[in-house]
């Protein structure tokens, strides 16, 4: 029996249990350290001391990075190991990766990040993957069943800044005990992943190259030996940064990677439509997929303030006193992840509702509605950023209403743009495409990073003008979306 076949949560196939539950101790891992990271880097007497543009590069680079690997990730999965495969490895190396984070040094904490990078990489594109391919390519459950998963998705990120940042903050505790929590959420995720591993079926199971065919055989051997190399030379740089011998400028490698992984983008979508032996309706789902990718890289560069800027934000110039008890700054991220958790439901049966009437948005105006809310977050940012500048401390509420709008955006493209990938791709790219989509999110990330750099603390009275740009450039690019929603809806065909 297939796993699409198999009876499942609320007319969902079972296999959705299996990912959504391994997904949410991933997110619980990520998200937990996430909270830390910054908050780790700037700090100066048990941290390592940055200032905030550097911290904050590194911050972009990092995140960026998770998301960058995403391709080449989907490509291994796609050729050599299979989905499901690639998911159980790269959750090993997350797990690796966090517990050396907790070892108190420098060099291996740059190490463990490396091997976060390397293991999210592999798990995150293929576990979306293997979502899609539970459903067929037109079911009417499809987008809601992506809209259930991302709620495992912040069921993770809400428990684990709650844990990681109590355990991180504390004095008593203190950062490497929050990176171990991290660990121990995603050792349970790989223990729930190989107990129900069998609800998947062949969803994700197989990769194209089959070692049974003598010819595929030795392509695999070759590729193989080609990801050695590779895995070799960034191992070879990851020791020379981490002992010193080499180094880096945190603040420009972000500007020219930023630049670089946009020439990557476009050549890899001119590659796709010249020389991807795509047919016109393929060639048409492509275009779609590219100004998607636009309208995602804007979205996250304003959303991904929460780690960085919005998280200094938190421990500097928010009165977080309730009685006697100081809030941890990290314990704001869990805004996001519960706003999910409450709207999601409700978001997932409004598109249904709206399909069955046949009056649900395309794609590409959702992808204006979610644009023009996380504008509308960022416009009340702009008060309490006027409250810092005169010298008072903002309360709470203003981060929470932050949060709200930035959550009902994210719900209107963040899944959308999930499912919208796994429809628009071509068959034989799928993993490919799916890293692609992260790319967006990588370059995102990166100008979140250099944004936030420009929210330092010696330059308060700057605070207002930089939020108005962000406001600016989401609601600019929401409105456009919205004038092209039909054209580009004419591309995306019967996947639209």
């Amino acid at each position: 029996m297939s796993a699409s076949a198999l009876p499942g949560l609320g007319g969902h196939p079972a296999g959705l249990r299996t990912l959504f539950f391994t997904e949410l101790w991933e997110r619980f891992s990520y998200y937990g350290m996430r909270a830390l990271l910054v908050l780790f880097l700037v700090d100066a007497s048990s941290g390592m001391g940055m200032d905030d543009q550097t911290a904050t590069a590194i911050y972009g680079l990092y995140t960026a990075a998770v998301y960058i690997v995403a391709l080449p990730g989907g490509w291994i999965a796609d050729r050599l190991l299979g989905a499901q495969r690639a998911i159980w490895l790269g959750g090993i190396i997350i797990a690796i990766g966090h517990f050396t984070l907790a070892l108190p040094a420098t060099a291996t904490f740059f190490m463990g990040l490396l091997c976060i990078v390397a293991g999210t990489g592999l798990l995150k594109p293929n576990i979306s993957l293997v979502v899609g391919e539970l459903y067929a390519r037109n079911d009417p459950r499809r987008d809601a069943g992506f809209t259930l998963f991302y709620m495992g998705i912040n069921l993770g990120a809400a428990m684990g800044p709650l844990i990681c940042s109590t355990l991180g903050e504390s004095r008593r505790f203190g950062w490497h005990y929050g990176f171990a929590a991290a660990g121990v959420g995603m050792v349970i995720g790989l223990i729930w992943f190989r107990l129900t591993r069998h609800q998947l079926g062949s969803a994700g199971l197989h990769p194209s190259l089959d070692a049974a065919d003598p010819l595929q055989a030795a392509e695999r051997r070759r590729l193989w030996r080609r990801v050695g190399i590779g895995l070799a030379l960034v191992l070879l740089l990851a020791v020379l940064v981490g002992s010193g011998r080499l180094a880096i400028a945190p603040v420009a490698l972000a500007r020219n990677s930023a630049w670089g992984i946009g020439v990557l983008a476009i050549g890899y979508f001119g590659w796709l439509l010249l020389a991807g032996r795509l047919d016109a309706s393929e060639k048409k789902r492509v275009l779609a997929l590219a100004f998607l990718f636009l309208g995602s890289a804007v979205f996250w560069s304003g959303f991904e303030q929460a780690g960085s800027s919005l998280n200094l934000f938190a421990d500097r110039y928010t009165d977080r006193l309730l009685g006697g008890f100081e809030i941890p700054a990290g314990w704001f991220q869990v805004l996001n992840p519960i706003f999910i958790i409450t709207l999601a439901p409700l978001y997932a049966a409004l598109w249904v509702g709206l399909a069955r009437r046949h009056l649900n948005p395309s794609t590409p105006a959702k992808f204006g509605l979610g644009l023009l809310l996380l504008a509308a977050g960022f416009t009340v940012m702009l008060g309490a950023a006027s409250l810092v500048a005169s010298g008072d401390k903002a309360l709470p509420t203003w981060l929470l209403f932050t949060y709200l709008f930035h959550t009902m955006g994210e719900l209107a493209l963040s899944p959308v743009g999930l499912s919208a990938t796994t429809r628009l791709a071509p068959r034989r790219y799928a993993g490919q495409m799916m890293g692609l989509w992260f790319l967006a999110t990588a370059v995102g990330n990166l100008i979140a990073g250099l944004l936030a750099g420009q929210f330092r603390d010696d330059a308060l009275a700057d605070m207002p003008g930089l939020y108005t740009q962000i406001v600016l450039m989401a609601a600019g690019t929401g409105l456009l979306f919205l004038a092209l929603r039909r054209p580009v809806r004419r591309l995306m065909g019967d996947a639209g």
